[in-house]
């Protein structure tokens, strides 16, 4: 998928403006090289702006300095408005008698072309601010944990990085789930 060249100089703006309001979060970095790399991916671009669409306000957190890929993450304080009140993974979201919600986590986001945030992105994450202080966020949950039909959860509370676990299939107002795309 493709964006309009009208949608990506949009989106390149929104992007730059929070690079530049949160240095912070990527030390020594340029946005004129994240720019660069963003240009020539346009289906990288199309995740991103999935991203700020679904409320994630995604930011560079890291770049691979194995691959040279720039990493972004969503950064809004709460988990993405967009991407609330979904249960775990489509198979889970079948499992559901009644009362299912309109998508799953990992679903979603293999539409939007990114990855569920795992237990140390999110630890990272939370080492450039104070994120889900009131909701929380479905992360990737280990395949032995989901095969017994759990699924695990990340918030921060009481200057805590708390991860727990729910069924697979239930989902909340206050739940949502976080991505990463490499660039």
């Amino acid at each position: 998928m493709k964006l309009s060249s009208e949608q990506q100089g949009e989106l390149l703006g929104i992007l730059k403006n929070r690079f530049e309001k949160n240095m912070n979060r990527h030390t020594g970095m340029e946005w004129a090289k994240v720019e660069a790399k963003l240009q020539a991916s346009p289906e990288k671009l199309w995740s991103l702006n999935e991203m700020e669409i679904t409320g994630g306000e995604p930011d560079v957190i890291a770049c691979d300095k194995s691959t040279g890929e720039y990493v972004f993450y969503d950064c809004i304080a709460e988990s993405p408005k967009g991407r609330r009140s979904v249960c775990y993974d489509h198979e889970a979201l079948e499992a559901r008698k009644e009362h299912k919600p309109g998508n799953s986590a990992v679903e979603m986001a293999r539409d939007m072309g990114i990855e569920l945030l795992t237990e140390e992105q999110y630890r990272e994450l939370q080492k450039h601010g104070k994120f889900d202080t009131k909701t929380s966020s479905w992360i990737k949950t280990p395949a032995g944990i989901r095969k017994l039909g759990g699924a695990i959860f990340a918030d921060f509370r009481y200057g805590t990085i708390f991860i727990y676990h729910n069924g697979a299939e239930s989902y909340y107002a206050a739940r949502g789930f976080r991505g990463a795309l490499r660039v």
